[in-house]
Formats: structure tokens, sequence, C-alpha cells
């Protein structure tokens, strides 16, 4: 008994040091994450609030005024009359065009993919699997010199098409339609003379829900973030989706570009706000689809 309570003592003496090793640990890292994650969101919530001027003599996480939110504000919607309306508008109708799209086409792909034998099926996946992992700036060039072939630079098309074809979403329909979907209920709707098409449409899509939302988030928030090849194929200021358009307010700030940005009321508060303004559909949508994500990343996880 005594070499047994002897020992307990020593036991958690040497287990002290490790828990406030890996408390230690744990408060860096925190830190480290505030530093340089949290403090440029805060800072950029609270420019919008101040003048050009505080923002370079005032503290930077200070807040200014209600009254210079309202004076960015109107500077800002009141830039080439109205242009940042015009670029969220292109942006929603560029995005939520190639959702539908890419819903169309990723989810039956996926599919046939993951429960069809068909000749050239593995050698489809493999293509699949490559072009997923490229990056998308190697395949601008090609892009855009198909679209010129069929004359469809400068269209809501040359933006739509290109954002529509989504490798990544038929492998995350595939990958679920080939683990979690049970073949007993399959076989069932077989035997009782359901066709290919019904079993799609009634039975493997309704279950396939969350992945379905999966796909359609990633898809939705890669085409509002996208700027590349909208910036090569849209010549015309009111064509640009929201991310160019933040391009062409950049160019307007005096403190980036002293020449083209005199005599407007560009600055970067303005800015700030167009940046804030320009998220703003994306963090509305990951708010509402939390449930629906978690739902589609844990779809395929474990196999039934």
């Amino acid at each position: 008994m005594t070499h047994t309570a002897t020992a307990a003592p020593t036991a958690n003496r040497r287990g002290a040091p490790s828990r406030a090793l890996s408390l230690l640990i744990i408060c860096v890292l925190l830190a480290l994450l505030l530093v340089f994650f949290i403090l440029p969101v805060i800072w950029l919530l609270l420019a919008p609030s101040k003048t050009a001027d505080q923002m370079v003599h005032n503290s930077p996480l200070s807040f200014g005024s209600f009254g210079q939110i309202a004076t960015a504000w109107k500077h800002l919607f009141s830039f080439q009359s109205g242009a940042m309306l015009v670029w969220l508008r292109n942006s929603a109708v560029y995005s939520g065009g190639s959702l539908i799209l890419t819903l169309v086409t990723s989810i039956p792909a996926g599919y046939a993919l993951a429960l069809t034998k068909f000749r050239g099926r593995k050698t489809l996946l493999v293509i699949t699997l490559v072009t997923m992992i490229m990056p998308s700036a190697t395949l601008v060039l090609p892009i855009f010199l198909e679209l010129n072939q069929f004359h469809l630079i400068g269209t809501v098309w040359s933006v739509i098409l290109p954002f529509s074809f989504y490798p990544f979403g038929v492998y995350l329909v595939y990958i679920y339609f080939a683990t979690s979907l049970p073949r007993e209920i399959l076989a069932a709707a077989r035997i009782d003379g359901a066709s290919q098409w019904q079993i799609f449409t009634r039975i493997a899509l309704p279950l396939a829900k969350p992945v379905v939302g999966l796909v359609a988030f990633f898809s939705f928030v890669g085409n509002w973030n996208n700027f590349f090849l909208p910036y090569l194929v849209l010549p015309n200021s009111d064509e640009f989706p929201v991310q160019v358009g933040l391009n062409q307010l950049l160019s307007s700030t005096p403190s980036f570009n002293p020449v083209a940005g005199a005599g407007l009321n560009i600055t970067i508060p303005e800015l700030a706000l167009a940046i804030i303004v320009a998220i703003l559909p994306v963090l509305v949508l990951f708010l509402f689809s939390q449930r629906t994500l978690v739902s589609g990343m844990l779809a395929g996880s474990t196999k039934e």
C-alpha cells in the first residue's frame, strides 16, 4: 500500500509538466490564429467606420462613426452610377446559372461512374481525377481559345459554361454513390420493374441530398470568388462580376493609383466596405447551410 501511495504522486508530478506544455502550445496556436486571421477581419469590419485620414492616424482597431459608414456606403454605390449593384447582379447571374448546369451534369455523371458499367468507365474516372487536381489557371488559355472559336467572348455564356465544368463535384457524387447508397434498395427497385431513370430520380437522388448540397455550396462559392477567367473573357465594366469589379475599384483608389483615382470619392474605407459587401452573400449562404454541409461532408465516410 505504501508503494502504491508513493507512485501516485510521482505519476501526477510527471504528468503536470506535460499538461502545462500542452496548454502552452494551445495558447501559442490560439495567439497566432488571433494575429493572422481574426485581427485582419476585425480591422476590415471597422475600416468603413473611419475616414481615410483616421485610417492612418487612429488606432487600427478603433471605431469611427456610423455616419462615416453611411458616407462610405453612399460613395461606394454612387461609383460609376451604381456599378457595384451591377457587379453584384452579374455575379448572381453567373454563379446561379452555372450552378444549375453544374448540378444537372455533375449529379448524373457521378451516379453513372459509381453504379453503371460501360466501356471506358475507368479511363473517364481517371481523366476526371486528373482534371480535378490541375490548377484552374492551366485551363484558362485553352478555354479562352475555345470560347473565341465559338464567338462567345464577352457574352454571359463565356463565364457560365466554363464555370459549369466542375470535376470535383463529379468526384464527390461518385464517392457518395459508390460507398453510401444501399445496393439492396436498388436491387429491390429493379425487381419491381423500375427503370434506370426511375431508380436515379426516385431513389438515388432523394438519398443524395446532403452531397448535392455540398456540391452546390462549393460550386457557388468557387464561381462567386472566381477572378481570372471573367477578367480575361469580359471586356466591358457593365459585364464584370463583383470580384473583377473590385479590381477596377482598387485601381480607382487614390492610395493605390493616385492618377486614376484623383477626384473620386473611393478611398480605403469604401474599398473595405466593397469587400464586405462582396463576401456577404457567401457568408449568409454558409450560415444557412451549415447543417447540410456537415451532412454532406460526413456522407460516404462510412459504408452501410
